[in-house]
C-alpha cells in the first residue's frame, strides 16, 4: 500500500470514529435531556379513547378557535394557511354558520385532508 492510500484508507476510519463518537455522545445526551424538567409541556399525550388524542391545557391555550378566531389569527397559528384561506374559513364560517367539529373544517375549499392533519392539534372549537 502506498503512502498516499494508507493515508486516505486512516482518514476514513477518522471519519467514521468521529460518527461513531458523536452517535455514542447523542445517546448518552438523551436520556439526561429527557429529565430536564425546563423543557416545555407536551402538547397532546396518547389516550386510550380510540386512537385520539387528549388536549392538555398547553394545547387549548396554542390551539385556535375555528368559530371565533379572525382571519389573521388563522394565518398565524396554522401552517400553511395563509390570509387568503383563512379568509376563506371566516367567510365559509359566515354563510354557513358555526362549525360544529373541527373535522368540518375539511369542508373548507383549499382545506384538504393533509392540511388539516397538519393543523389538527393546533384547532379547537
Amino acid at each position: 500500500m502506498q503512502h498516499t492510500e494508507k493515508k486516505s484508507a486512516l482518514s476514513g476510519y477518522q471519519h467514521h470514529i468521529k460518527a461513531a463518537l458523536t452517535a455514542l455522545l447523542l445517546c448518552l445526551a438523551g436520556p439526561a435531556a429527557a429529565v430536564d424538567k425546563t423543557e416545555a409541556p407536551m402538547l397532546s399525550t396518547p389516550a386510550n379513547n380510540g386512537g385520539q388524542s387528549v388536549m392538555t391545557k398547553a394545547t387549548e391555550e396554542a390551539a385556535v378557535s375555528i368559530n371565533q378566531a379572525t382571519a389573521e389569527q388563522l394565518a398565524a397559528a396554522l401552517s400553511g394557511v395563509g390570509l387568503k384561506k383563512a379568509e376563506g374559513i371566516v367567510r365559509y364560517r359566515e354563510q354557513n354558520g358555526p362549525f360544529t367539529q373541527v373535522e368540518q373544517l375539511q369542508e373548507v375549499p383549499g382545506i384538504g385532508p393533509a392540511l388539516f392533519e397538519k393543523n389538527r392539534t393546533r384547532l379547537k372549537m
